[in-house]
């Protein structure tokens, strides 16, 4: 990116036309402190408007990208924290990866247990005898058994 392109200052309709999102997006991250509180212009007419440097398109798209590897706002804003220093944040980042990775694992651990719960409440079902209460509704009404509770994610604050 050219020096011209990097002080360009942008209104939050081009920043969200160019990122891809939409305007109360940017507010949001903003107000979540992912996006860095942008300047006002005042103009003769017109209120304030909200004028972001370009790299806020980058750092929108990063997030992005991310929330698509799973990664929550708080984990997010951690990995914006790394992008400055290439040295700690590259060991910083795979310890970081690794241990995300080790939830998305479990994740689908769970996932792949209820999907068998399902399975078995659906043959049930199925094959049952129809004449009696559906076994899906029975399991889910089911007080005598405890509820399972969903795992907690281990790395929450890495």
């Amino acid at each position: 990116m050219s020096h011209e392109e990097t002080t360009r200052l942008l209104k939050i309709g081009e920043v969200a036309k160019q990122a891809g999102v939409g305007i109360e997006t940017i507010r949001y991250y903003e107000r979540e402190g992912l996006i860095p509180p942008p300047m006002r212009q005042r103009a003769v007419h017109h209120a304030g408007y909200r004028l972001y440097a370009a790299d806020a398109v980058r750092r929108l798209r990063f997030i992005l990208r991310a929330k698509e590897l799973g990664f929550t706002l708080r984990e997010i804003g951690a990995l914006l924290a790394l992008r400055t220093d290439q040295v700690v944040s590259r060991s910083e980042m795979r310890q970081k990866a690794r241990l995300h990775l080790e939830d998305v694992e479990a994740k689908l651990r769970d996932l792949q247990g209820i999907r068998r719960s399902l399975l078995h409440l659906i043959g049930a079902c199925e094959h049952g005898d129809q004449s009696s209460p559906c076994p899906i509704l029975e399991f889910l009404d089911d007080s005598s058994s405890p509820s399972r509770k969903p795992s907690k994610r281990r790395h929450q604050d890495a």
